[in-house]
């Protein structure tokens, strides 16, 4: 278990690094868009390849900062159930659906994004808009993207498999109210009511 968590950690410390550093990429679409605005309507020049690439990096940041956002647990869920659970029970349900649903559909879109990729790239594939852009960056984001949601989703099946064997402490949050002693359980349940 200790060197699977070692590699847990590694790459959370990436989806951190490589999160951090694509958030960068806001600005730069925000100067993008605020820049070919201005120059569309002070100007009167415009440009496709302006467009697309406003469009390229928001298709950046959105796909290489998904794992960031899954390490960090911030993701959108239903609070209102999760919140009335135990972290023991939401480690379970986190576990349960990382492996039913989250694992099988970032694995298979690396598998279908790969020939993707690859088929734009070998082609040299260009926008079919007039000055448009090329292609290929933008379905390397794609590939790139769900391999990085992939490696963190395994990094977050070992920590819940390592939270629910006591390998590794629960997050700190609410308190557990499996963990309370039972009386302090049931004055949380009547003040609940």
């Amino acid at each position: 278990m200790t060197a699977l968590l070692h590699l847990s950690r590694f790459v959370d410390r990436l989806s951190g690094l490589i999160g951090r550093w694509v958030a960068w990429l806001i600005l730069a679409a925000v100067v993008v868009s605020a820049g070919n605005a201005i120059l569309r309507k002070s100007f009167n020049l415009s440009s496709n390849a302006w467009l697309e690439l406003q469009w390229y990096l928001f298709g950046a940041i959105f796909m290489l900062c998904a794992a960031w956002t899954l390490r960090d647990d911030e993701h959108v869920r239903v609070d209102v159930l999760s919140q009335r659970l135990s972290r023991r029970r939401r480690a379970i349900i986190d576990l349960a659906c990382h492996i039913l649903f989250l694992l099988p559909f970032a694995a298979l879109m690396v598998y279908l994004s790969w020939p993707f990729f690859v088929s734009s790239f070998q082609s040299g594939e260009q926008s079919s808009n007039a000055g448009g852009l090329i292609r290929w960056p933008a379905k390397l984001w794609i590939l790139v993207g769900f391999v990085l949601l992939l490696v963190q989703c395994l990094s977050e099946i070992i920590k819940r498999g390592a939270m629910l064997s006591g390998a590794l402490p629960f997050p700190p949050g609410q308190t557990d109210e499996d963990e309370l002693p039972p009386v302090a359980r049931e004055a949380g349940r009547r003040g609940n009511t």
